[in-house]
Order: structure tokens, then sequence, then C-alpha cells
């Protein structure tokens, strides 16, 4: 191993959460080690142009507004095959070489890049990269197979259904009527909807009656062609970080967060990135040990289930009944307010520590 990495961070990208992977990519340029590794940051504008960006973590501090990869003009060119591995750039008109690159560590989040596409491209150009390979990855965007999938194996799961937006447009009704199998004790509502393929909270909507269902199912079809209507389920909200075992070992879970917000408050966007006051994250959270290693065990089985590697963040309900996943996330945020590395840093592994062992792991793990 060479005695210092070249790393590609790759972020920004063509899907909702543009922004918030500039900001994930903020944290961890910011915390890096500049000893070991010499950093590329290449930013994917929301057009999909490659260019060279900023290797200023304060370009994409979240102080309140929302940051974004700017086309510049400049174009940063993959290798032409797996044969080589070296990394250039156009800048007005001029060609230079970026390098050697030795792992690929794509930031992304949402379609078009943490769903197994740009894991696709890595691939085929024989580069490492730190993360979930490409099925794991587009299993872990498409909420819909994610709970097929953890239902398979066992995992309980929040009650769904799922309405295409050609069904909808074609027969609502039916889809409605589908949707009224959900209720419980004779109760439909409250309802979740989400895109099936989106993360952040992007284009989720809570339904209270008829009128706001319809609504919302818009809403989220306004992100993707195709969203889930779960049932509410009653209880904590909890997640625990997972990193991949070293030399095929098994994997790794952190200790238990807690996400706390005030009665009646609904975790959407704008509470997770924009309001420093809408929740509460609590790490590590107040779990009996008993509880706490079911949950790990269920965390793990969930990221082996997919056939995670790297890393994932698993998202619990704490109900009267037990444990219910509610989501599980191949490529979590690294903003300063989120949960991943909150949980490893609760587990006693500092932020730059667990960038190193991402690293680590993506190098390990080269398919």
């Amino acid at each position: 191993m060479p005695a210092q990495l070249t790393v590609v961070v790759l972020f920004g990208g063509r899907s909702s959460e543009h922004s918030v992977s500039c900001a994930t990519a903020g944290g961890v340029l910011s915390a890096i080690d500049r000893s070991k590794c010499r950093v590329i940051p290449v930013g994917i504008t929301r057009d999909g142009a490659f260019v060279l960006e900023s290797d200023d973590p304060d370009r994409f501090a979240m102080t309140g507004e929302l940051s974004s990869v700017i086309d510049t003009g400049s174009r940063v060119h993959w290798p032409e095959s797996a044969v080589s591995r070296e990394l250039t750039v156009t800048e007005e008109g001029v060609t230079r070489s970026l390098g050697d690159v030795d792992v690929v560590f794509p930031i992304l989040h949402g379609r078009f890049g943490e769903d197994g596409t740009v894991q696709g491209l890595l691939e085929l150009l024989g580069l490492p990269y730190v993360g979930a390979g490409v099925l794991a990855s587009s299993v872990g965007m498409d909420k819909h197979f994610t709970k097929t999938v953890l239902q398979a194996s066992g995992i309980a799961v929040a009650p769904w259904v799922t309405v295409t937006e050609s069904a909808w447009r074609r027969d609502p009704d039916r889809e409605l009527t589908a949707i009224d199998a959900l209720a419980s004790n004779g109760s439909l509502y409250p309802l979740f909807v989400k895109p099936a393929r989106a993360g952040s909270s992007v284009g989720v909507s809570k339904a209270t009656d008829a009128a706001s269902l319809t609504e919302a199912i818009d809403t989220a079809l306004r992100e993707d062609t195709k969203v889930l209507v779960e049932t509410a389920i009653v209880g904590r909200e909890v997640e625990c970080a997972v990193l991949a075992g070293r030399d095929g070992g098994a994997p790794r879970v952190s200790v238990a967060g807690e996400i706390i917000t005030p009665s009646g408050v609904f975790y959407d966007f704008e509470s997770k990135y924009l309001d420093a006051d809408a929740a509460r994250l609590e790490c590590p959270a107040d779990l009996a040990p008993e509880q706490l290693a079911e949950m790990q065990d269920l965390a793990a089985h969930a990221f082996v289930a997919i056939d995670g590697s790297g890393l994932a963040r698993v998202d619990f309900f704490l109900t009267a009944d037990g444990f219910v996943i509610n989501e599980l996330n191949t490529m979590p945020g690294f903003t300063p307010i989120s949960m991943f590395p909150k949980c490893w840093m609760a587990s006693g592994m500092s932020y730059p520590e667990l960038l190193d062992e991402l690293i680590t792991l993506g190098l390990e793990t080269a398919r």
C-alpha cells in the first residue's frame, strides 16, 4: 500500500438530495486524514457533469443554506479502461493528469449515485470504492424491495402498499381500495407516503384523511414513479450504524441513537437539515442491554440480507411489541448533525478514524 492514498471524494449528483450530498462532502473533506490521503474532490452537477471541485470544506458547510456543485466548465475524465487508474481533467481546453486513483469515496445520496448506477460505473472501470456494491445499493435505494427482502428474511417491517404512477393515473380508486386494506383495528389514518427511491425525507408526507392522502401520493410521485404508503408505527425512533467486518468477518454494529421530536412534529426534510431545534439526536439511546443486543443483531441480519458491504445505517421503531425496521440506508449522511458518525463516536471511533476505516474497507473489498 502506498504511503499516501489518492482518494476521489465524489459528491453532488442529479438526485433531489444533491445538496445533502454536498453537505456530507463538507464533513468528509474537513475530517479526512491528509497525512494518509491525497484528495481529489469531484463534483457531479445537477445535470450530471463531472467537474473538479473546491477542496474547501467551508464551501459546503450547512449554515442555513444548501450548497451545490457549480459547473465551472472543467470536465473530469474517468480512465478509458480497467487497465488504467489515471484520472484527467480538462480546463479551458487543456487536459492534465490528476494522477492514479487508489479508491473512490462516492458520498452520493439518492438516485443516480446511491442506487448502484455509479457503483456499476466504478466496477466497469475496475476502481475500488467505498460502500455497498451494485446489488445492495439498488435494493437499499428502493424501499419496496428493501422491505420485500427483509420480510423474506424474517425481519419485521411496517405494513405497506406500493403505488406506481401508471396505476395511480389509470385507476386511483383501485389503488385506494388496496390502501384501505392497511386499516388496523378499524383505523386507517395516519398514513405515511414516501417516494420509493428517495431519501432524506424528500417528498415524504403524513396523511391524516382521504384528501391529504391523495395530495401526499401526488407529492411523492413528483419525486419518483413509485411510492410507498405505510401504516403509522407507534414507537421510539432508534437507529444504529453498521460497518462491514474486516477480512470477511461479521458486521460490526454501533450503539444506538434516538431521534426525539416534540410531540406532533413530523421529522421531514426541513426538520432534518434546516431547523436545528426540530429534533434532538440522543446517542447513546436509553436502552436496556438486552434491547440494544437485539437491535444490533437485527441490524447485522438486515445488512447481510441485502448483501451489504462497507456501511449502512439501520432505522427502527421500538414498539410495545418489539423492533420494526423502518429503512436501511447504504450511504448515510456525514453532516455534522448526522446519526451515523454520532453513533460510531459514541462507540469509541472518532470521525477521522471512521473515514479511515471506510477507505480501508473499500480497498479490501475491491471488486
